[in-house]
């Protein structure tokens, strides 16, 4: 409804728009490290800042970006799942047929299928290269988000807090280090809460700077508002060359945090982000740049700290105590985003097992995660602490914000040819139009190497490695227990042996195999020759979609031996999806066993109520899991690197993240453990 969405709007103020409506605190000085050295410089500036914002947050990402989104879920892994949904190319073959069937799982899509998009489907489908890149590619954009999420409250907090005067900067570095742990720890209250208290001081920051930037045009200089015209930009490359190519790496922070709208969509909604975006944000920093560069035309020399020189003396320490409030709150965008970005990567078996909380029963795609939220801070702190100034941060800063915003380019071409279906020459115009400015900008921002740009890619580099890792051995070991399935047979021949005991109960045997008996229940027999009166192969599944409808959860299929019932049940989660309580989920699953055989799965009304009988005498005495505690080694040919990840960095990930008894909370009283390599 418009009510909701105006709510989500009003939220989305205090969540996603922190980071890019806090960019006046440093863009300018990041612009000019040296000092201005022409006042022409300014209008070329200014005249770069307003094309940027205009072409980057408010065309490419408000009006196209946001219309890639998956179901209401936006970010580097809701581009891929959408092409892994359109296209085969996921690196875990998990999907089956009926998982198509699913009222999320479709997508509607045109049916003017091209030659261009056919023949780009199948190249991606046959191409084990382009699926692996595409991977990469994704867990890059989401590396350098979860970067940009470490840097944004670092250089936003520092700078807010350098404005206190006569501060030496040992103490502004640790009122920042306070400032930021006091900011993670109110994260587990989640997204909702945060977004009510934030909104207010972010619409007071909002006001106070469009009304400070109107007060310095008037005063200052009218003139800056010729910056309108491109040609100033033209102007001043040709006139600054190298030095003004360098500059763009200052620039490039007038649009960090434009990916949160982005990244934070699952937390909100396309028109709300739209409308705050467009109605408030994007005129109040218009103008706070616009009112800077009116200011610096009179008073050049204060370019180092342009936002507290340019604050009126009258309103300075109120807006010194908005700022530090903002700039705090710049920090929640990319933390949200981080956390919803790798609520979706488990999904996708891409990140190790962490604990994911849904933190608002209105608003299912608003997530907080302990591990990732106490990771993000001790890095904020370390960071802080280590560069100690905003120079080297903003450096660092401009490397994650545009490589994130060039993948999602690349990943939006793609979409618009192979799931859009767009006429080619409106992909064309958009490449050759967003393209090359983010080029321009990275190659500028890379140039800086040295100086702070090497330190999200050495982050990157870090998750990069931890995701691959994971995906590669849990891509491994789910195709070696494809191979090593154990046939059906199995099954019937358990009925008609004497020796296998028959236990009152549920027995629940959880397995990755979306199909098929897997090896360890052999082995757990061959332990403890005994089963169950009721067995169920539980497979729980991630699927490349937010959420699975209730009704649409539970695939279950049955064979029949003689005195003991087996079941498969495949049990399909979103990416957005709480996994339910084991009480919950056991009354869930005897509900499910129960309708599959009215439903059909008895050949008449009678033998169903036989059945369900018989499920309800199994449940009453007792449901017990059985979970396989595989030790994974690496074959005796395999190469050195391969038998390093397998054998050394898969077992020290698995033991030190969270295993599917702490995932699934499974009481330790009826849990079994199988173990074999």
């Amino acid at each position: 409804s418009w009510r909701r969405t105006l709510v989500l709007a009003i939220q989305s103020i205090g969540v996603v728009y922190g980071d890019l409506g806090t960019s006046p605190l440093y863009v300018y000085s990041s612009t000019f490290p040296d000092g201005i050295h022409h006042t022409k410089d300014i209008l070329g500036v200014l005249s770069l800042i307003i094309y940027t914002i205009v072409l980057i947050s408010l065309i490419k990402y408000v009006f196209i970006v946001l219309r890639a989104n998956d179901n209401g879920e936006g970010g580097t892994f809701a581009l891929y799942s959408l092409l892994c949904r359109n296209a085969n190319v996921s690196l875990i073959p998990k999907t089956q047929p009926e998982d198509r069937k699913l009222s999320n799982y479709k997508l509607e899509l045109p049916s003017n299928e091209t030659r261009l998009s056919q023949k780009i489907k199948e190249k991606m489908e046959n191409s084990k290269v382009a699926k692996t890149c595409l991977f990469i590619a994704t867990i890059m954009g989401t590396s350098m988000l979860i970067g940009d999420g470490i840097l944004t409250p670092c250089i936003s907090v520092l700078s807010a807090v350098s404005g206190i005067k006569n501060l030496s900067q040992d103490s502004i570095v640790w009122i920042s280090i306070a400032i930021l742990i006091a900011l993670f720890m109110v994260q587990r209250f989640g997204t909702d809460k945060v977004g009510y208290t934030f909104s207010p001081v972010l619409c007071i920051w909002f006001l106070s700077i469009t009304l400070i930037g109107v007060y310095n045009l008037v005063k200052h200089d009218l003139g800056v508002l010729r910056a309108f015209s491109p040609a100033y930009i033209v102007d001043y490359l040709k006139r600054t060359g190298h030095r003004g190519w360098i500059s763009l790496g200052g620039v490039v922070l007038c649009i960090t945090g434009t990916e949160a709208m982005f990244a934070d969509l699952g937390h909100f909604n396309v028109p709300a982000i739209q409308i705050s975006f467009s109605t408030i944000v994007f005129p109040s920093v218009l103008v706070a740049y616009i009112g800077q560069a009116a200011y610096l035309t009179k008073h050049p020399e204060n370019v180092a700290n342009t936002f507290y020189a340019a604050t009126p003396d009258t309103v300075y320490w109120p807006m010194f105590v908005v700022a530090n409030l903002a700039a705090v709150i710049a920090s929640q965008s990319l933390i949200s985003g981080a956390f919803s970005i790798i609520s979706q990567s488990l999904g996708l078996g891409c990140f190790p097992r962490v604990k994911v909380v849904h933190t608002s029963a209105d608003y299912q795609g608003q997530v907080y995660i302990p591990e990732l939220n106490y990771i993000l801070m001790v890095a904020c702190v370390i960071l802080t602490y280590g560069f100690k100034t905003t120079t080297q941060i903003g450096n660092a800063f401009g490397v994650a914000v545009i490589s994130v915003m060039f993948i999602t380019t690349s990943f939006l071409t793609l979409i618009m040819l192979v799931v859009w279906k767009t006429k080619i020459w409106k992909v064309i115009l958009f490449v050759i139009v967003f393209m090359p400015i983010e080029l321009i900008y990275l190659g500028a921002c890379l140039y800086k190497f040295k100086e702070g740009a090497y330190l999200p890619l050495a982050l990157a580099v870090v998750l990069i490695v931890l995701m691959a890792v994971w995906h590669y051995s849990l891509k491994q070991r789910y195709y070696y227990e494809m191979k090593h399935r154990v046939p059906y047979d199995y099954i019937s021949e358990l009925s008609r042996n004497p020796e296998i005991r028959r236990i009152p109960g549920i027995g629940l045997l959880y397995s990755e195999l979306v199909d098929g008996v897997p090896q360890i229940f052999p082995h757990f027999i061959s332990n403890i020759p005994a089963i169950h009166s009721v067995a169920v192969f539980v497979s729980i599944k991630s699927l490349p979609i937010n959420r699975v409808e209730e009704e649409e959860r539970f695939l279950i299929r049955q064979m029949e031996p003689r005195d003991f019932r087996v079941f498969f049940c495949t049990i399909r989660y979103g990416y957005r999806d709480a996994i339910v309580e084991p009480s919950e989920f056991e009354s869930l699953l005897v509900e499910n066993l129960k309708e599959f055989m009215r439903a059909g799965g008895c050949s008449s009304p009678e033998t169903a109520a036989e059945e369900i009988g018989f499920v309800e005498r199994a449940r009453d005495a007792g449901v017990f899991y059985l979970i396989g505690e595989a030790d994974v080694k690496a074959g005796r040919d395999s190469s050195l690197l391969k038998r390093f990840v397998v054998n050394k960095a898969y077992p020290f990930l698995r033991k030190n993240f969270r295993g599917v008894k702490q995932l699934l909370a499974i009481p330790s009283n009826r849990l079994v453990r199988v173990g074999m390599t």
